[in-house]
């Protein structure tokens, strides 16, 4: 097992440059035009429903304030460098902005929903003459899956099941992450989780420092006590201020999600400072809480209407609970806390607000995990609770993966205004 949470931790924790969905949009606009070799004269998207409500409202990075599906396609084809993957947009300049600009005010850019997808897919099609090429992302935000020049298909590779087979899911568990967080080399994780202390640290600071967003982590700090509580929840929810605002500081990301890498740690990374633990603790913890997060939203899914703060959460809350000396048994009763209580949250796509559900569900991460040290926990056969933490995550899997599914759907319809309200 050690190989394996090795392997996915560093798939899972990578940097990000913004949102993930935009990005992955910019990714795909970025790579066509890298294959079509010449500036085009349009481009065409389809995307899961997912896709278009995670990236509707949120600003792209480096963009100067632009937000959407357009903004984040044609800025790719503009000034997008695909080799940077989710950091495509590292290199914008402002005559970058200025071109994208002009091209949101003509006829180049048109998307449309494609049904019947999986809940990540991305399909951009850039035209020039008589040539085009389609560039498709399907279940990772950077996993392409085919590339056709014209008619031919130049590039394909393994989909969905490809990946998941790389994971043996059935021998993960609680215990075995614990276990694989107790005896784990530290120099074979110390980089890995360097980076994300230090990349999700600074864009904490910024967004404290500075007026992203609604301001949730500087309205936290400016109106409840200065304690390790209100600290944890205000530096996970500035970086998300930071992050939805367009801040163009990269981000570690869990989950495919900068907003789960940033809940995953900075909860976590404020515990260990105020509570003046070793360096080796804090690496050991954050592996708990990545872990735990990592497998929840495996029997979730990359893209839901639940929100992924909570799982995430339950990770930071979890690592809280190993960081302060708490049995295998008050760990999980800290995950089931969590869950039992926040996992209603919806995902209603990315922007401003996701800032207050990271507080809400780290404030509900912190409170399971004094509930957890007084051994008290939420009993099975109450609501969704199970026996144990093992089927507690899986029917948490199964409502956000199958009962929210109409919840996603009329979730988008509300965004993209299908629904009247003047007619109910």
């Amino acid at each position: 097992m050690e190989t394996e949470f090795l392997n996915v931790l560093h798939r899972e924790l990578v940097p990000a440059l913004g949102c993930t969905e935009p990005i992955a949009v910019a990714y795909a606009a970025a790579k066509a035009r890298e294959v079509l070799a010449q500036f085009p004269e349009r481009i065409e998207l389809c995307c899961s429903g997912n896709i278009i409500k995670n990236v509707k409202g949120v600003t792209v990075p480096n963009s100067g304030g632009l937000c959407g599906m357009d903004a984040a396609a044609v800025l790719g084809v503009v000034g997008g460098n695909a080799s940077r993957e989710l950091e495509v947009l590292e290199g914008i300049r402002p005559e970058h902005i200025e071109r994208t600009k002009q091209l949101l005010s003509e006829e180049f850019f048109s998307c449309k929903l494609q049904e019947g997808v999986e809940n990540l897919y991305i399909e951009a099609t850039v035209y020039a003459g008589e040539h085009k090429v389609c560039v498709k992302i399907v279940d990772r935000h950077t996993m392409i899956t085919e590339i056709i020049y014209d008619d031919h298909l130049i590039y394909v590779a393994g989909g969905a099941e490809e990946q998941k087979d790389e994971v043996d899911w059935s021998q993960w568990s609680v215990k075995n992450i614990i276990r694989f967080a107790d005896e784990a080399a530290i120099d074979d994780i110390k980089p890995l989780l360097d980076r994300q202390i230090e990349m999700n640290s600074a864009i904490a600071e910024e967004g404290l420092a500075n007026k992203y967003g609604g301001q949730v982590g500087r309205t936290l700090l400016a109106v409840f006590e200065n304690d390790v509580r209100t600290r944890a929840k205000a530096r996970a929810a500035a970086g998300s201020d930071a992050r939805m605002g367009g801040c163009s500081l990269p981000v570690v990301t869990n989950s495919g999600s900068g907003n789960q890498g940033m809940t995953v740690s900075l909860p976590v990374i404020e515990y260990a400072r105020s509570l003046k633990v070793p360096p080796e603790i804090l690496y050991r913890s954050l592996l708990v809480s990545n872990l735990i997060s990592i497998y929840q939203k495996h029997y979730i899914g990359i893209l839901s209407a639940f929100c992924g703060a909570v799982t995430a959460a339950s990770g930071s809350g979890a690592a809280i609970t190993y960081m302060s000396g708490g049995t295998y048994e008050q760990i999980c009763n800290t995950i089931i806390n969590v869950l039992a209580n926040v996992s209603g949250i919806i995902c209603d796509g990315a922007k401003a607000s996701c800032a207050a559900k990271i507080a809400s569900a780290v404030d509900a991460a912190i409170m399971a995990h004094h509930m957890s040290m007084k051994n008290l926990v939420f009993r099975s056969g109450e609501g969704i609770v199970q026996d144990n933490v093992e089927e507690t995550i899986k029917s948490i899997g199964y409502i956000g993966r199958v009962g929210m599914k109409t919840t996603d759907v009329e979730i988008l319809n509300i965004m993209i205004d299908k629904v009247k309200f003047n007619e109910m």
